[in-house]
């Protein structure tokens, strides 16, 4: 993302959109909300050290211990993987969309876990977090 001189806001590389840096809910916004792509920019988070520049593509969506959701990126480049809190104005669908994609990418035939869940030999435990 292309930092402006007044570092108030930046323009998406990747789909054009000027993002405020201070708006909604994060005072050091790293991502684009609207394609919720970053650019490689740290090693370490703010301090602006690294050489790849890369575009952060957003692979997956994880809850930190207290619910908060992230974003985490991968560097198209180096292979770089970081997570970037979401701010409140990030496109939830395109969150939602990442968040549900495993699922329609199961490593097994959907028919298997069928079987598997209706026989009648079949115990399965419930986690006790989900009662």
């Amino acid at each position: 993302m292309n930092r402006k001189n007044n570092k108030r806001s930046f323009t998406c590389k990747n789909c054009g959109q000027l993002v405020p840096i201070d708006g909604c809910g994060t005072k050091n916004r790293n991502h684009c909300p609207k394609c919720l792509m970053s650019i490689h920019l740290d090693n370490i988070p703010g301090d602006r050290k690294a050489n790849c520049g890369g575009i952060m593509e957003p692979i997956s969506v994880w809850t930190r211990d207290n619910g908060e959701w992230a974003i985490i990126h991968r560097c198209r480049i180096c292979g770089k993987i970081n997570s970037n809190r979401i701010a409140a104005d990030d496109n939830i669908v395109k969150i939602l969309s990442i968040a549900v994609k495993p699922l329609s990418l199961l490593p097994f035939p959907l028919e298997y876990f069928e079987q598997l869940v209706m026989s009648e030999n079949t115990n399965i435990e419930i986690d006790s977090k989900l009662d």
